[in-house]
């Protein structure tokens, strides 16, 4: 079969036969810019739906704060908290988790998702359908239906466009909700960042507690295999009964007992510590070494409560959903109302017949143009109570979000209010556990020097020795626990995610990958 293919046509010819038809393109593009302008007249009118109202949070107005604890209401400074411990390790594994952590990346990745979602909302605003198209058809009848020789070749260009106008601000609530959800994406990376970072820095406290507690076993045990062996020496000679050996075993191996859970703790506490830096097993133990437990600073400023509602990444989340939840309510409502639209197609068609002429040559000209033009409504009038229960579905999610966001609030209140609860005791139990553990030691060495001299029997040396262990046991755990009261302080205030700011969101390396597989525009260029 032989196909009746178009002629070559030239530039000139073409903008020739583009040059005749203008005017008839004019006359289509003058009666839809008329209905066009009547629409967005109307479209001028106020979104449906109600407008947001920032709601109010059950909190105090300031917080109790405990004479001689060290804070202060004065306001704080949190965007690199963690160099208030002064130690240059710790400050190079918080960097490392910031530039590493993976889940800091999933919530970056968030973001752009939620920024690609925003412009798909965007979008709406403008002609939701327009495509063009074109095709050449050759139809040949068989010869045997009586028809003779009548077949023919079809060719047609064309560009067609539906556009529903936002009458009732339906397309805008949508933009409205998909931008507050972008920034809600934020605060969920702003979250992340302060956890992870609070994360980092206990288990760094909870490694130096560990090493602090090894040491501590290490030491009395030195002394108590000392002991043991004096008294083993005294049993053979006679001089002391097989009670104060045993005894004195039985005390250095509960202390050896302790040095295999500890170093297992410790080895736990660095395998999440790897994790956290999204780094593999082995690198914290290379990078950390032996080191004391971080002292608590001086005075910790808290600020007042309405702080909280501006700084907490998680507080400014809650709302934001809020927000992006009251603008559904306005989406859901416009369905009430009649959805208002701009149509339109233009196109050029043309028929070559074997017997007859014309075909693509005649494809350009002013007789081969046809369009339409027009505008439509729809208006769904009998929903069934559809679209007004969908509509108070909107709104109780919207109430749930609000009370969702006075909930957060108020539990950042008390996460904050705890946490100085717990500073306030843990520093007062050290005060207290510092002179412990001097008084401790002092009745060890009397105990001692006593026995050695005759005046006392060997279960006050083990009493002591006990007594000296736990002591130093329970001051370096009141350390830990005041250091963490600390972590947890300025984790609660939501301190430290401002140090992202100028930083993009996800790496460069994935965002390098990203752009070779997919074309992102500027969107994985504005971080």
């Amino acid at each position: 079969m032989k196909l009746n293919l178009p002629p070559t046509l030239t530039i000139k010819q073409v903008d020739d036969r583009v040059n005749h038809w203008f005017p008839h393109m004019r006359k289509v593009f003058n009666h839809s810019v008329t209905v066009l302008i009547t629409t967005l007249a109307l479209a001028g009118c106020a979104a449906v739906g109600p407008d947001y109202v920032e709601p109010g949070a059950p909190i105090t107005d300031s917080f109790e704060l405990t004479t001689g604890s060290g804070l202060q209401a004065t306001p704080y400074e949190l965007v690199e908290w963690w160099e208030v411990f002064n130690d240059p390790v710790l400050d190079e594994l918080v960097h490392i988790a910031h530039k590493q952590n993976y889940s800091l990346e999933l919530a970056g990745l968030r973001v752009l998702e939620s920024r690609a979602q925003l412009g798909i909302a965007i979008g709406t605003r403008y002609p939701q359908q327009q495509f063009a198209s074109g095709g050449v058809t050759r139809i040949s009848p068989s010869e045997n239906a009586g028809q003779g020789n009548t077949a023919f070749s079809q060719y047609d260009l064309g560009a067609s466009l539906a556009w529903e106008m936002d009458f009732w601000g339906k397309f805008r609530r949508g933009i409205e909700s998909a931008d507050a959800a972008l920034a809600a994406s934020v605060a969920n990376y702003d979250e992340a960042m302060v956890l992870v970072t609070a994360q980092v820095v206990s288990n760094y406290v909870t490694i130096r507690l560990l090493e602090e507690q090894l040491r501590i076993a290490y030491e009395n045990l030195k002394l108590q295999q000392r002991s043991y062996d004096i008294e083993e020496v005294l049993y053979r000679n006679g001089q002391d009964s097989e009670l104060d050996v045993q005894q004195a075993r039985t005390l250095l191996l509960g202390t050896q007992a302790t040095v295999p859970q500890l170093k297992t703790q410790l080895g736990l506490t660095q395998n999440a510590l790897n994790t956290l830096l999204g780094q593999p097993n082995g690198f914290v133990e290379d990078l950390i070494v032996a080191g004391p437990i971080p002292d608590v600073p001086e005075q910790v400023a808290v600020g007042i409560p309405g702080d909280l509602l501006r700084r907490r990444p998680d507080v400014r989340q809650a709302e934001l959903q809020a927000v992006a939840q009251n603008a559904q309510v306005g989406v859901a409502t416009a369905d009430l109302y009649p959805s208002i639209s701009l149509t339109g197609s233009f196109g050029i068609a043309s028929i070559s017949r074997d017997v007859g002429g014309g075909g693509s040559s005649d494809l350009f000209s002013s007789d081969s143009i046809n369009y339409t033009a027009g505008a439509s409504f729809t208006w769904p009038v009998l929903n069934y109570g559809r679209i007004r229960n969908n509509i108070r579905v909107q709104d109780a999610r919207l109430q749930q979000a609000i009370v969702s966001y006075q909930q957060t609030a108020l539990e950042a209140a008390q996460e904050v209010d705890d946490a100085m609860v717990s500073l306030s005791g843990a520093q007062a139990e050290k005060a207290i556990l510092r002179e412990g553990v001097e008084a401790a030691r002092r009745s060890n060495d009397l105990s001692m020097l006593q026995y050695k001299e005759g005046f006392s029997g060997y279960q006050r040396v083990l009493d002591a020795q006990k007594s000296l262990f736990s002591q130093q046991n329970r001051y370096a755990s009141s350390q830990g626990q005041a250091v963490q009261s600390v972590v947890q302080l300025y984790k609660a205030l939501g301190g430290g995610w401002e140090v992202r700011e100028g930083r993009p969101f996800v790496d460069e390396n994935t965002l390098t990958v990203m752009r070779e597989r997919t074309d992102w525009g500027e969107i994985l260029d504005d971080q």
